[in-house]
Parts: C-alpha cells; structure tokens; sequence
C-alpha cells in the first residue's frame, strides 16, 4: 500500500514536467509546420540572418534582402546558396543563435521543393562547349582501336583543370601547338601500332624515383629478384636493342651501396625471362653497364632490370632509414653499412640491323584481311580503314569519309608498302577532327535557348566517356545506329553491362582520383627523418587502397555511403605492415575484413589522412577542410590575406625540441588571432577527430609527448571524440553527403561545370538513388536518364554592342 502511494505521488509530481515538455514539443511541432509558410520563413531570416546577411553588412557577400520566398525560383541562384548552408548546418555560424536543426532542414527542404516544383516544367539542359578529348580519353581510345598501351604524357601537354576535373570541355581548349603535338602523336602512334622497319635508332629512358623502396621484390620482375623496375616497350621492329643500367651513385662518385656491391647482380629480363645477368662492380661508372645486343621482336614487351635476391631477412643498420636509404646517398659510402646498389635508369637503344615486324596484338586488331595479290590490296584497305574509322569516329563512316581516307593510303602505297599505307591512312584518321573531338551538333530549325535531344550515336559517346574514358564499343554504336540506346530498358540494360566491364576502372582511376584528390599524392613527400618507413612504394600502394575500395562499389553494385563506413578494404604487404594487418604477404592486393573500428571507410585511409597532413605533422585545418569541401561539398570561407603561419616546433628534427607544443596548442594559439578563430571554428573540431592518425596514417596516443585530445564540437553541434564519432556525424548528413557526390559525378559525367540551375536534376537523382538504398547504380542511371545528360540546349548569341554615333555624325 505504501508503495503505491509513493508511485502516486511521483507520478503527480511528474505530471508540470510532461506537461511542459508536450507544450514544448506542441510548440516546436507549429513552428516546424509553419516554416513552410513565407511569412514564417521571413521572420526567421530577419531573427537569425539579417543582422550579418542585408545590403549594408553583406558579410560572405551575401545580402538576403532580395530573396524571394514567395517564388524561391525567382531567386534561385541566392536561394540554392542559402539552401546548402541550411541543409549541413553552417547558418547561422557556430557560436551564435539559430532555431533547431530539423527546423533548418525543413526551411531548406521547401525552398527546394519551390524549386524544383518551377523546374518541372521547363528541366535546364545545359550547353557544354565542344569536348576535346584530355589525355586519358585519348590514350584509352587509341588503346580500344588499335589494342596498344601508349604513354601519351611525352606526346601531348598537360590538360587544365575547372572543378577538380581534367575532363571539363570549357578548359579543353586547342591552340596551334596543341594540334601540332596530335599531329605529332598520330604520326608515331600509327608507326607503332603497325612496325616499322624503316625506324632510325634512338634510346627510351626509363628512370625509377629516388624515394622510391628497392629492397624488396617490385612487380613485373622476375621471382628471386629485389628493386628495379619493369616496363612495357613498344619494339618498333624486330632487330637488336641494347640496354644500359644506370645505378645510383653518391654527387661525387662513389656508387651507393659500394660496399655490398662486390657479388651484388643485375639482370634484365624479357617477359621475365633473363636474356642479360651483369655484375657490379663497386667502382661502376655514373654512365652505366650496358649488355651486348640483344634480337627483341616487335610489338610490346615487358622489359625488366632487377637484382637477384642475395640475403633475406630483418635488416639491422646504423643507418635508418633502411627502406628508405636514398634520402642520403652518402650513406651507401660508410664503412660497414647494408645499404644495397639502386637502380636509376634503364636505357633502352635500337633497333639495329631491323628484320621485319612480328605478329603483334595491334597488327592482328589492324589487319583484319592480308591482300596476297595486287588487285586484292584497294579492297583489304577498305575494309580495314572502313572498320578503323567507325570507331575513331564513333560512328558509321560515309562514302566521303571513306574515300579521304582511301587517298591517304594510296598516297602513302605509292612511296612504300600496303603497310606503309595503311599506317597513313592511320595517322589520318587519328589526326581527323572526328576522332580528337566530340561533335554534338545543332538540328537545322533549332532555335536560341531551345533545349533538343541529342542523338542516340551521341549518347553512346557521352555514355561511354563517363564510364570508361573511352570510346563507344561496336554494340554501342550499331545499337545508336538502330536508334534505340534512348530506350530505357535498353539504356538500363547496356548500363549494367557498361559498369561489369574491366574498363569501367577508369571510374577509380579518374572520377574517383580527382574527386577525393588522390592524384596529390604524387606530390606527397613527408619529411623522412619524422616518416623514416614512408616511400613512394607505400604512397602508391595508399592510393591504390581508395581506388580498389571505389572500384568495389561499382562493382558490385553497393552503397555510396560505403564510402564513409566499408568495414573491409584491400592491402598488399606493404600497406598491411604499415596498418599492423598480420598473415598478409606479397605485391598483390586482396581484400580484408576491418576489425578497428577506426579504420572503416575513408576515413580511416593512409591516402586521404597523407593528402591533409604537412609533410612535417598532422593539420587538422586541411583535415576539417577536406571533409567539409570534399565529402560534404561545403567549403569553408577562404582565409584572410596575411594569415601568419602555424608555428612549427624549434630543432624537431634532431629531436632537442624548445618549448614543445601539440598541434592542439599551437592551433589554440593560432586561434587567438580574430581574424583566424571564425574559419577553425570550423575546421578544427573535424581535424581533432583525426588526431590519432600521423602524418602517413599511422595510429598514435601521443604528439610530441603530449596525450592527444580528440575532443571537439562539430559546426552543426555535433559532440566529436574520435574517428569513430566523425564517420558517424557524417552519417547523420546522408543527404549533404549524397547531394555532393551527385554534383561530382554528374558534372564529371557531362564534363561541363554545374551550376544553379543543375540543383533540380541532382535532388532528382538524389531522391531516386535513396529509393533505391543508394546504389551505385541508382545514381549512375539517374544520371544518363536525366534532361542535362540527354539533352542540350542552343546557344543563345551574345546581344549586339549598342554603338552611339559620334556628336555630328551623319545617322
């Protein structure tokens, strides 16, 4: 009975507080109802927003002043700024009032149904400059043509960049010396793919990087062997070629590693099969060893310089670091030391004495029919030039087409063979305007600022380009020729297929690496004497990781936001010894489970962690900045000019530190300054969480002695204590996080920039891709489905200049 009366009277002391917290929830409940309305909307902007954001302040450069709630779409451009700013949680700024979170999503969540509602009826298409292929598309073209690598970096410059993407056609613009270097590469890229026998003598470098480890077994060489390197070189002929080795040596003359050079080997290979073993000697000159000649036939062929194997097993030395030891090559001049000679170039000269030219994987793909008789030879050419061009051109050729291309090959039989004129013809069509660009052209009776659907051979090209950096295959082109690629079910169909196919890597290797900037990391040079273990092995074996985690997802069909949560990834040795992975061994990568809850997703990588670090320390600045820029597509505001330096630690390197400070204290420091504490407000607190990851993505406990603090508040009020808390904050904005890789994506599927007016169709893909748990596959048919992807629109001409007639002139 007592009992019962004390639950009684708890239960009616409980009764002000329920009572309270149902009004309180009544009342956020109205006003969340009520942000949908414009008045409503209104008053929060002018309780929140005006004060930093009208026409007298304009701080961030923006005023609000002009924002139309009524017709969000009047204003959409402003609209849209404000709309990303709401959705993550960025306005009002950390640090100053503002209504509730969910109160902020679902003011932006109307204004974009405003929005898109206005889009509906007239969907924005876009009007992409002429696409010029970038490097890559064109390497791979000429790769699926003619079934030959090329390494086109020599031939043709470096493309710009717009967005973070090399293949945006407003940057690809062509200059005289541009069309020159394709003339260039036409001719030379013909001669290889078809031999030449007439090929004068000359010699190919290949060099390996000095921060680059040579201690262990480098792929492409033979078993047994450590250090070197294995390429694969187009052989113009069948002849003799010679190859020079070029080792390391110290500025002043002696070879590194000359005191285990006595018995030290080096042998190079031909598909890794020895065809030269020569010794060095410990008084080797700079210029080299060269073999005798050696008969290598035509066509492409792996070719490796290496050392056999002489000692194996743990590696103890005065001087650190062992993986690295060419930070100083004086050390391979100490008396006692283990450092081992490092190969610096492979020479490769000929041919000498040519013979002919091999059977060869580009000559079986080029020579579909072999003329035995004179009058044979006009029709074999037709054939051959006929299927050539349909692919270069990516389309069916005309009978004009074929006909220019026929007077280049009988120009070139007339001074030489029916290979000499095929191999013009070649170079004709890889010189040809249809082949370097992409042609999308305007209907007849198009009129300014109409929106079209571009051509189903068309589509095959943009199709193609986004998913494989290449050109259209042979079905993809007779299925546009038939007019029927639009047709969803088999657009959908030829998707599915596209995204099996091994080319559909060029996801990984281009999207992926420039999105998540994985391409700095040729850059990435950490100080050795803090990263004694770090070598460009490992920094390749990192970004190899992110790719292989990428490629997965696409293969096989997951999530995106596996991206931020994979509980596997993939590692080879290297990696896994530098992770503390056991039971992995050799080059090859395979795929492990996670079991550190800190390592799941990107997060948690040595490439993405290395990329935001300085090459001294970790910088939580360029962490929290990646995350907000990269991941979630909010960047912070650029700094003011004259920001002083983070201060660096005094003598670190040799370790007699003055006045040590952690990174936290000298960013504390930093942050006294008014003019920094508003950005790392920001920033900071996403790096913090990071903080137990060095400079190369190693765990740690400590920083310059100093327990390290991961702690921190989010701008979005978020609590942070770890990577294991970010991954889940990032979580939390699924839709920011969603929202960002669809602009990335399309606009690298369209190669033009994005812009306002693009926001409708990427909330369309969005909301199709989370009906669909947000496979990868989702987003890549909401993409080749949607109006910019599909259509186009005609340019509108600029308006004529008004010109005023001079005071007394005649009219």
């Amino acid at each position: 009975m007592k009992q019962r009366i004390v639950f009684g009277i708890l239960a009616i002391s409980m009764i002000p507080a329920i009572f309270a917290a149902a009004i309180l929830h009544a009342q956020i409940a109205h006003k969340q109802d009520r942000v949908t309305e414009p008045d409503a909307q209104r008053e929060l902007l002018n309780e929140y927003c005006a004060d930093c954001h009208n026409d007298d302040v304009h701080r961030g450069g923006m005023s609000l002043s002009q924002l139309d709630l009524e017709h969000p779409d009047h204003t959409a451009e402003l609209t849209e700024k404000m709309i990303r700013k709401l959705r993550v949680g960025l306005m009002p700024p950390p640090g100053r009032p503002g209504p509730d979170f969910s109160t902020r999503k679902a003011f932006a969540a109307r204004l974009e149904a405003a929005i898109d509602q206005a889009a509906s009826g007239r969907p924005y298409a876009g009007q992409p400059a002429l696409h010029r292929l970038n490097r890559t598309e064109y390497a791979n073209s000429i790769r699926d043509l003619l079934d030959i690598q090329v390494d086109v970096t020599p031939l043709l410059p470096p493309d710009d960049m717009s967005h973070g993407f090399d293949n945006m056609a407003d940057v690809l613009t062509v200059t005289p010396s541009l069309m020159e270097a394709y003339l260039r590469a036409a001719a030379r890229i013909s001669r290889m793919a078809v031999g030449d026998t007439s090929a004068p003598v000359l010699t190919s470098t290949y060099s390996v990087q000095k921060v680059e480890s040579q201690m262990h077994h480098v792929d492409g060489t033979p078993m047994g062997t450590r250090g070197g390197i294995a390429v694969v070189h187009n052989f113009p002929a069948d002849g003799e070629y010679t190859f020079k080795l070029r080792l390391y040596h110290h500025p002043v003359g002696p070879l590194f590693g000359m005191n285990q050079g006595k018995g030290q080997q080096i042998e190079v290979a031909l598909n890794k099969r020895r065809v030269a073993l020569l010794d060095v000697n410990p008084d080797l000159s700079p210029d080299g060893i060269a073999t005798a000649r050696i008969h290598i036939p035509a066509g492409p062929q792996l070719i490796s310089a290496s050392f056999p194997q002489k000692f194996d097993g743990p590696v103890e030395d005065e001087v650190q670091p062992v993986e690295q030891t060419l930070v100083d090559l004086t050390f391979g001049a100490f008396p006692g030391t283990t450092a081992l000679p490092h190969l610096r170039q492979i020479l490769i000269t000929g041919p000498f004495t040519p013979s002919g030219v091999s059977d060869t994987p580009s000559r079986r793909k080029i020579f579909m029919c072999r003329p035995l008789a004179p009058e044979e030879e006009d029709p074999c050419a037709r054939k051959i030039i006929a299927t050539l061009a349909r692919g270069a051109f990516r389309r069916p050729v005309t009978e004009t087409d074929l006909q220019q291309l026929l007077n280049f090959y009988r120009s070139g039989r007339k001074t030489g063979t029916f290979d000499t004129g095929i191999s013009t013809a070649i170079q004709a069509i890889l010189a040809s305007p249809e082949f370097v660009f992409r042609f999308e052209r305007t209907p007849p009776n198009a009129a300014p600022g109409e929106s079209f659907r571009i051509t189903d051979l068309e589509l095959a090209s943009r199709l193609s380009y986004f998913l494989w950096s290449s050109g259209p295959d042979d079905r993809l082109i007779t299925l546009a020729n038939q007019g029927s690629l639009h047709n969803s079910a088999v657009l959908t169909r030829e998707v599915h297929r596209m995204l099996k196919d091994p080319r559909a890597d060029a996801l990984a290797a281009n999207f992926a690496d420039e999105w998540l900037h994985l391409r700095n990391l040729r850059s990435a040079n950490p100080d050795p004497y803090f990263y004694p273990n770090f070598d460009k092995t490992l920094a390749q074996s990192m970004q190899r990781e992110t790719e292989l985690l990428f490629s997965s997802i696409v293969r096989e069909d997951h999530s995106v936001l596996d991206l931020i949560s994979a509980n596997y990834t993939f590692v080879n040795e290297r990696l896994a010894r530098h992770y503390g992975i056991p039971n992995v061994t050799g080059n090859r990568f395979r795929r492990v489970e996670i079991t550190d809850e800190n390592r799941k997703g990107l997060l948690g990588q040595g490439s993405i962690l290395m990329l935001t670090s300085t090459a001294s320390r970790t910088s939580p600045v360029k962490r929290g900045k990646y995350v907000m820029e990269v991941l979630l597509g909010t960047p912070p505001p650029p700094p003011p000019p004259d920001v002083p330096a983070l201060p660096e630690n005094s003598e670190a390197r040799t370790g007699h530190v003055v006045n040590a400070l952690s990174v936290r204290e000298r960013l504390q420091e930093h942050r006294k300054n008014p003019n920094c504490a508003g950005c790392h407000k920001l920033m900071d607190p996403i790096g913090f969480a990071l903080e137990n990851f060095d400079g190369v993505g190693n765990w740690r406990n400590k920083d310059n002695g100093f327990p390290i603090d991961p702690a921190g508040q989010m701008f979005d009020g978020t609590q942070l204590n770890g990577p294991v808390s970010l991954r889940h904050a990032l979580l939390a904005h699924t839709d920011e996080f969603v929202g960002n890789f669809t602009q990335n994506l399309l606009a690298y599927g369209l190669g033009r920039v994005l812009s306002y007016r693009d926001m409708p169709a990427v909330r369309g893909i969005d909301r199709e891709a989370a009906a669909k748990d947000y496979q990868f596959s989702s987003f890549i048919l909401g993409i080749v489905t949607s109006t910019p992807f599909q259509m186009r629109t005609v340019e509108t001409p600029e308006p004529k200049p008004i010109t005023v007639a001079a005071a007394g002139a005649q009219p």
